[in-house]
């Protein structure tokens, strides 16, 4: 079995065992995510699912991003022009994002849990999703300036 098989099938569970429908549009945009390379806006996953679902409404796959990101499924990386989503890595990690062109890479550095720990200690929070985001310019986006 793919990865992208193994994926898409925890992506199911996780909507069944909360008994979501599922319609053929969000069988199809959850296949869209397990499969995505990078880290796709929730238009690009629109223009793609369109394709096969004319019919379908960015409201679908917004609330069904939306729906995944609660359950714990996607991760959503807030960008200025759309929210970006991680569907294969949801367990918190930071990332690298190209101030220029938005690129988003996958920074392979552990969140340190003791410091998260020490920062709830000390201001009462519960930290419920941390996340860590890098800003600057991609290898490309450097050699061009």
């Amino acid at each position: 079995m793919t990865e992208t098989q193994v994926r898409f099938d925890e992506l199911i569970a996780a909507l069944k065992e909360h008994d979501f429908r599922l319609t053929p549009q969000r069988v199809e945009l959850v296949r869209l995510i397990a499969s995505s390379e990078g880290h796709p806006s929730a238009a690009q996953l629109y223009d793609r699912i369109k394709q096969q679902f004319p019919t379908i409404s960015q409201a679908t796959v917004y609330k069904t991003l939306a729906l995944l990101k609660d359950l714990g499924q996607v991760l959503e990386i807030g960008l200025r022009d759309d929210n970006h989503y991680d569907g294969n890595r949801p367990q918190p990690h930071p990332h690298l994002i190209c101030i220029k062109c938005n690129k988003i890479v996958d920074a392979e550095l552990s969140l340190d849990q003791e410091a998260i720990r020490k920062m709830e200690s000390e201001t009462g929070y519960t930290i419920l999703r941390p996340q860590i985001s890098f800003y600057g310019l991609c290898p490309d986006c450097k050699k061009k300036s």
